[in-house]
């Protein structure tokens, strides 16, 4: 097989291949694939083009990636659950973190709480939710006056 055939089917692939899983995966492999086949028009030996390929292909992944993805993936999407962060709810079961306990009634929805100051939080208790780890909550008691909520 001609070498400029592989690697512009090798280019061609790994293009559609990213197109599909549009995921950062393997656009690296494609831009080794041009330097291969630019290197395979230069008459280069079939060595040097898998070297090419292979150093164009590690070094676009090791420089650009993380540049990329902290562009691409770093968008935070709010979800209907970041609307309790900052709300007040009532405890519905005593918070105890050293026992694995509690949980909260935020606006009508129960969520399995914890304290934020490892302390005991009784049933009946108005906590303000601080964050969300997973589908825990992390609550302090409230301090001030105390907010309708729309439970």
């Amino acid at each position: 097989m001609n070498m400029s055939l592989f690697w512009l089917i090798a280019l061609i692939l790994f293009g559609v291949l990213e197109a599909v899983t549009v995921g950062l995966t393997s656009i690296w492999f494609a831009v080794g694939a041009l330097a291969a086949l630019v290197a395979c028009a230069a008459d280069a030996p079939m060595l040097v083009q898998v070297v090419v390929f292979l150093g164009v292909s590690f070094l676009t992944l090791l420089l650009v990636r993380p540049m990329a993805q902290k562009y691409v993936n770093d968008r935070h999407v709010a979800t209907n659950a970041d609307r309790v962060i900052g709300r007040e709810a009532v405890v519905i079961q005593k918070i105890d973190n050293l026992e694995g306990q509690g949980q909260v009634s935020v606006s009508g929805a129960v969520w399995t709480a914890r304290s934020q100051e490892e302390q005991v939080i009784p049933v009946g208790e108005r906590v303000r939710v601080l964050r969300i780890e997973g589908v825990k909550v992390y609550v302090t008691p409230a301090s001030g006056p105390v907010e309708p909520s729309e439970e």
